[in-house]
């Protein structure tokens, strides 16, 4: 009986190990996984190393929304991290480093560190519309138009071979900073 016991003890301990192991891949790919920030093209708000949560489920349960950050496949092989600006249907300006959507002034908060910090005090985000760099007048049904916070530094939709971010490219919200341990902080849209 002993060794019956013994037998049966290991397969309990096996199941258990291969449920907790299912419970830690099914949460990473379908609920929330880590990734790494490369470059500077979120700057300041996230700097090159910076280690992010990526929410995946959040967004399945609600539509995404203006100055959310995402990250998205870019290429096979590349996921960027970017703060959407426009939403289908939006019409997006700039004009003397102010954001313009649909016509209405759009105040950019987590920008204001950046453009305090301009050695040329230029502009941060060039004049432009979505119609200069990409052909459209709005942002297509199904696409979302971002840009990285570091607007000189980032390669973004107003790159032709970026472009608009289709929906289903995108992975999920940057909800949370946790690396290193002295960045860690919850992502909001103002931040």
């Amino acid at each position: 009986m002993g060794k019956r016991t013994e037998k049966n003890e290991s397969l309990e301990w096996i199941k258990t190990v291969l449920v907790a192991f299912l419970c830690v891949w099914g949460i990473r790919y379908f609920l929330f996984a880590p990734t790494k920030v490369e470059g500077a093209s979120m700057m300041p708000t996230f700097e090159d190393g910076d280690r992010v949560i990526v929410n995946k489920i959040g967004p399945r349960l609600t539509e995404y929304e203006r100055f959310d950050v995402i990250v998205f496949k870019a290429t096979e092989e590349k996921n960027y991290i970017k703060r959407i600006i426009g939403l289908p249907g939006d019409q997006i300006t700039y004009e003397d480093d102010v954001l313009y959507i649909n016509g209405r002034k759009y105040d950019e908060p987590y920008l204001e560190q950046y453009k305090k910090g301009l050695k040329d005090h230029g502009t941060l985000t060039e004049d432009f519309t979505v119609e200069n760099y990409l052909g459209e007048k709005i942002v297509p049904e199904g696409y979302l138009f971002v840009l990285g916070d570091n607007r000189r530094k980032s390669i973004d939709s107003r790159d032709p071979h970026i472009g608009f971010v289709p929906m289903d490219k995108v992975l999920g919200t940057a909800d949370i900073k946790f690396w290193p341990l002295n960045h860690l902080e919850f992502i909001n849209k103002q931040s």
